[in-house]
């Protein structure tokens, strides 16, 4: 994936950057509540019982867990998702968002589940490798800027689809929100793309962008920073 870096500074300039990431530390556990006023001093131990015992697994985990790269400083992740204290990665998706609205409905509080769709999400990025090989030999063969971004826009249309071949209702969510947002099922066209950007290396660049919220929702934030580095999303 990285490879896709020096062909973008062949035939792309570089996008403007935007906001950078600041570090965020987890947030400290509570201290039990112990009364100023007691001298017994077994009625101090069970006032602090309840509060130390009582935790969950995912509350442990996100106890603990924390980006280095907070996704809240990067108002293009923010679009699509919440900060959601329960869930396994601190984010889910936003209910009211038009790409991520569809996955609001599943459990990200759940480790099993999040671990599943963070194990798809990282076979996604790892397949899009299809689409720097293709750019690759389309420039040998000389191939034009728009020819190069409609054959990356419909190969990543059907990477995505794909990725969820195993998962109907991972496919079926995807669909949807497909056709919500574009009105087909596959993705968005090229042609609808250059109407939208009114550029073919913007058509092109978009193609490997990242939906950085759904990588915050999978705790992938930090292992893909580099690339929203590269796509000119973040500073470093």
């Amino acid at each position: 994936m990285r490879q896709i870096l020096s062909l973008f500074l062949i035939f792309i300039v570089c996008m403007s950057l935007f906001t950078s990431c600041g570090n965020t530390e987890p947030a400290p556990e509570t201290e039990p509540n112990i009364q100023e006023e007691t001298t017994n001093s077994e009625t101090q131990e069970d006032t602090k019982k309840p509060e130390t015992t009582e935790t969950t697994d995912h509350q442990q985990q996100n106890s603990t867990f924390g980006y280095i790269h907070d996704p809240r400083d990067n108002p293009e992740a923010m679009v699509d998702i919440v900060e959601d204290a329960n869930a396994v990665y601190g984010f889910s998706p936003n209910p009211e968002s038009t790409r991520l609205g569809s996955y609001a409905d599943y459990d990200w509080t759940d480790p099993i589940f999040v671990a599943e769709a963070q194990a798809s999400r990282r076979a996604y990025h790892e397949s899009i490798d299809t689409m720097t090989d293709i750019l690759y030999q389309m420039r040998d063969e000389g191939a034009s800027i728009e020819e190069m971004a409609r054959a990356v826009s419909e190969e990543r249309n059907r990477l995505r689809l794909q990725s969820y071949k195993d998962d109907p209702e991972g496919l079926a969510a995807l669909k949807e929100s497909n056709l919500k947002t574009y009105g087909h099922e596959e993705g968005p066209t090229p042609d609808e793309l250059f109407e939208k950007y009114g550029s073919w290396t913007t058509v092109m660049q978009k193609a490997f962008s990242p939906n950085m919220g759904m990588d915050a929702c999978c705790g992938l934030y930090d292992e893909y920073y580099w690339l929203y580095i590269e796509l000119g999303y973040v500073e470093q």
